[in-house]
């Protein structure tokens, strides 16, 4: 489980296909890993392989790859850090699985007074998870969803402490990146999907 607050940008510095899947070592700022622990890379939570001082390997399955755009991960790639919450930390974003929902692809980006604004097209099947001024991960990243401009597409108002800290600054029209729904929203959707039904049928 995490919370959605970056804790590191690190710097994917080699990509390797190994028997355990395709195997990315990664420079971060982190010390005491223990192999076998979660980390969160760009919102997918991923399990840390081998680690030294100022590195760690994980490594993505086939599945993984399928659902996600670390397929198209390449040395000297950034991404956004955050390890695995321990019980009694602050909960200052919100709760995230660090499992991808799905892929969104990056429509717009404009300024603002005081924020950066960023459209993402996001896959169909997430639209009804969005709330304006809910909960949304992108790219590993806690957000609150700013407006709904069009069927399909949210918008992120991303402050600038987010974009000093995080991947989120870089963005730019056709960038892909990893979709987390609210998960209290995603339970209440598939618990109330077998009564929403019943209605429509009735």
């Amino acid at each position: 489980m995490f919370t959605g607050l970056v804790t590191d940008v690190g710097t994917i510095d080699r990509v390797t296909d190994t028997a355990a899947g395709r195997e990315f070592r990664v420079r971060a700022s982190y010390t005491g890993l223990v192999a076998g622990e979660s980390i969160a890379l760009n919102g997918a939570c991923l399990t840390v392989r081998e680690h030294g001082e100022g590195w760690f390997t994980v490594a993505a399955v086939v599945t993984t790859l399928g659902r996600t755009a670390i397929d198209g991960w390449r040395a000297g790639a950034r991404v956004n850090l955050e390890r695995a919450l321990a019980l009694g930390d602050r909960l200052g974003g919100h709760l995230v699985q660090g499992h991808v929902d799905g892929v969104g692809t990056v429509v717009a980006v404009g300024g603002a007074a005081d924020a950066l604004l960023v459209d993402v097209q996001v896959p169909g099947e997430l639209w009804p998870l969005m709330v304006p001024h809910g909960s949304i991960t992108v790219d590993g990243v806690s957000l609150t969803l700013n407006a709904l401009p069009a069927e399909g597409v949210v918008q992120l108002s991303v402050i600038e402490y987010t974009r000093r800290h995080t991947t989120l600054g870089t963005l730019r029209v056709g960038d892909r990146v990893h979709v987390e729904g609210d998960l209290v929203g995603k339970f209440v959707q598939r618990l109330a999907a077998p009564h929403l039904g019943a209605i429509g049928a009735g």
